[in-house]
């Protein structure tokens, strides 16, 4: 299983990549997160943005499906798309993970 973060620049959008992945089955769930504020260096100009952070809890399978999704469907030229393996996990929830994104359309 993995965890697969990202970040968008709002709720709506944010809203609508989740409702997305879970009713393609490229994730069981999605966690929506508080806005946080990004500093990073784009184009050797320090920025600040507001963002809204998404985890994306997946079976390892399906990240190769997964990220092509979110490059697609990005908004950002360069977007966070950062995969983290799970090695321990409640062995129900990692069941209901798999039986929630079995059969993709």
């Amino acid at each position: 299983m993995l965890i697969v973060y990202t970040t968008l620049p709002d709720n709506n959008t944010a809203n609508r990549f989740a409702l997305a992945l879970i009713e393609q089955r490229l994730a069981a769930c999605v966690h929506i997160g508080a806005p946080l504020t990004a500093v990073y260096r784009w184009q050797d100009v320090i920025e600040q943005a507001t963002e809204i952070p998404l985890a994306i809890k997946t079976p390892r399978a399906h990240y190769p499906a997964l990220q092509a999704w979110l490059e697609e469907h990005h908004p950002y030229e360069v977007p966070e798309i950062i995969a983290v393996t799970v090695s321990d996990v409640l062995p129900v929830y990692l069941k209901w993970v798999q039986q929630e994104t079995k059969t993709r359309p």
